[in-house]
């Protein structure tokens, strides 16, 4: 219903704005400031150029020249103009100045230098007309293959969250550790927030900063009395929307591979600060030991997610560095957020 809808509108317009074009063009055709009116010869000659126009512009352009059948629409076109001329010169003339004009044919140049002009703009400007309506369908495919890529990135984040999350969640119930209730109610409202907080490209970022806090709470359940986690935010500012889910994929890269090569003195630091202008900047370390398992940190699924989906949303707004130092993986971001 709604494309039905989108191309009468498009054609509705088109017709308005050819309308308009052969009423201006025959305006400017007809004048001459001798004549006060204008000669039924010349409303009649200009109908048969509008009408060879029209044939061009809605048989041969779309059948031949579209279709690159570029010979075949040269042929015809040049067949067109003939008929156009022949039918002035044979017909009209005769007609309307049989003992003047109507007894000599004036030669080609002449009748092309008369035909020539109306043709060439209104074939122009149906060639524009059809080349923007083309480049807008081009736009908005770009848009909607870039949406069905950012849906698709974001609906590899869940699974992956969910699969590190479920096994650290079967570990604790087979050691029948007493956090395991505390896990599930940390995992319910991390998802609650994953599953309906996140449909739309952009979030509050209010709601997104509360994310990242029950987050980080929940991974903070894995290291136990193995080390320290640090979470620090300043906020000058909320009125803005962030892309959801950009920054848990580094806390929950940081605490993957903190724990995965570590038993002690991990150190997690995540540092957020946003100031009036919605300039964001942040800050995730984490130490680690090289380990087999941690030789490519900037490698695993959700890192390449996110630099993927920063490229479609933040093509020049952002800037990533990553720095693996012997025992310290550091990534630093800083983006421009959008006003809410």
């Amino acid at each position: 219903m709604s494309t039905t809808k989108h191309f009468l509108n498009s054609t509705s317009k088109e017709l308005i704005f050819q309308v308009v074009l052969n009423i201006i063009l025959f305006l400017f055709f007809s004048f001459d400031r001798n004549e006060p009116r204008i000669p039924e010869f010349k409303i009649v000659a200009f109908l048969n150029y509008a009408l060879g126009a029209l044939v061009i512009n809605f048989v041969l352009l779309p059948r031949f020249f579209y279709r690159k059948k570029y010979l075949l629409f040269f042929l015809f076109v040049s067949m067109m103009i003939a008929i156009i001329i022949a039918i002035e010169e044979l017909v009209l003339e005769q007609i309307y100045y049989p003992d003047t004009r109507g007894k000599h044919f004036h030669g080609i140049i002449y009748c092309l230098l008369d035909v020539m002009p109306v043709i060439t703009i209104l074939a122009g400007f149906k060639f524009a007309w059809d080349a923007s309506k083309k480049q807008m369908e081009v736009d908005e495919l770009r848009v909607s293959v870039r949406d069905s890529e950012l849906q698709f990135l974001k609906s590899q984040i869940n699974p992956h969250f969910l699969f590190n999350n479920l096994n650290n969640l079967y570990s604790y119930a087979i050691m029948q550790s007493p956090k395991t209730p505390s896990i599930i109610l940390e995992l319910s409202s991390v998802l609650r927030y994953m599953l309906y907080d996140c449909k739309e490209k952009f979030v509050v970022l209010s709601k997104e900063i509360e994310h990242l806090k029950n987050f980080t709470k929940l991974n903070e359940l894995q290291i136990e009395e193995r080390g320290t986690v640090v979470f620090t935010n300043k906020v000058a500012k909320t009125g803005f929307k962030i892309a959801p889910l950009i920054l848990s994929v580094f806390i929950e890269n940081a605490f993957k591979h903190s724990t995965a090569s570590q038993s002690e003195d991990i150190n997690i630091k995540i540092d957020l600060i946003i100031d009036e202008n919605g300039s964001l900047e942040f800050n995730c370390s984490n130490t680690f030991l090289p380990m087999g398992n941690t030789e490519n940190l900037s490698k695993g699924i959700g890192l390449q997610n996110v630099k993927k989906r920063l490229q479609l949303l933040y093509p020049d707004a952002h800037n990533l560095r990553i720095n693996e130092s012997a025992k310290t993986y550091d990534i630093s971001l800083k983006m421009q957020l959008k006003t809410v």
